[in-house]
């Protein structure tokens, strides 16, 4: 009798250790496909000679797993989208623009004094601020205080093609001034060889006009003999102090060539 017993407990034993490893198999390797391999089959037959109760539960936990599988695959079908702001400054400024007008002529470059301030600016919106304060109150009081007089349009020459920007802006000017203040010199220009381009168009694009200059010299054969520079004949503003046409305002682009 006692034997029957012991053998009864050590069965129930196996029974209870069985349906405990079994529970921790299911839920750990339920996920990752043991339904699909088959695999759970072996399992069912073994756990049909088990007690009623351990098999319903058995089950509960399955379908409990299963309802798991189905909710996370609900939720890798369908990801939130991510939306990326993108700058649009560089795309913009690629949209096509009306082609700017290029005259070049070979001539021989006018002889001249020209005063001038030294400057840079962080980016190529600042040049123009820069320019404007430099030729209307720096340049124009030097000019007024020491009784110059103007000979020609405002004059550029830009020291690279990036920020930051370093350049000379400067107005020919009758004669050379007694005193100088700091960062302000005086150049004398002129009297040698030179193409030059007749631009029309915005200013943006006056790269174009650099760019058909080197074509020039290198079609004739022509070596730069020194730094380009600009002259803005034309005016950016009109007379109401409104933006001008940019396509009526002229800007020389000087390339001296020996």
């Amino acid at each position: 009798m006692l034997a029957n017993l012991q053998v009864k407990k050590l069965f129930y034993e196996c029974q209870v250790d069985f349906w405990h490893d079994n529970v921790i198999f299911v839920s750990k390797h339920y996920l990752a496909g043991a339904l699909q391999t088959g695999a759970i089959a072996v399992y069912l037959k073994i756990l049909f000679s088990m007690n009623k109760i351990y098999i319903a539960f058995y089950f509960i936990v399955i379908q409990f797993a299963a309802g798991c599988q189905a909710d996370d695959a609900k939720k890798k079908v369908t990801p939130e989208k991510i939306i990326y702001k993108v700058d649009t400054s560089h795309t913009e400024s690629k949209i096509a623009k009306k082609p700017p007008i290029i005259n070049i002529t070979d001539t021989v470059a006018v002889k001249q004094i020209v005063l001038c301030m030294k400057d840079s600016a962080g980016s190529s919106e600042r040049i123009g601020i820069k320019l404007d304060k430099i030729y209307n109150k720096v340049l124009a009081d030097i000019i007024k205080k020491n009784n110059l007089t103007k000979t020609g349009s405002r004059m550029a020459w830009f020291k690279n093609s990036s920020a930051p920007f370093y350049f000379e802006a400067g107005i020919p000017v009758n004669k050379k001034p007694s005193k100088l203040p700091k960062n302000v010199l005086v150049k004398q220009i002129g009297g040698d060889s030179a193409v030059v381009a007749h631009f029309y168009g915005p200013y943006e694009l006056t790269y174009e006009g650099y760019g058909a200059l080197r074509e020039w010299l290198k079609d004739h054969r022509k070596k730069a003999a020194g730094a380009p520079y600009e002259i803005y004949v034309g005016e950016p503003i009109d007379s109401e102090g409104k933006a001008a046409d940019p396509y009526k305002v002229q800007t020389d682009i000087v390339f001296p060539h020996h």
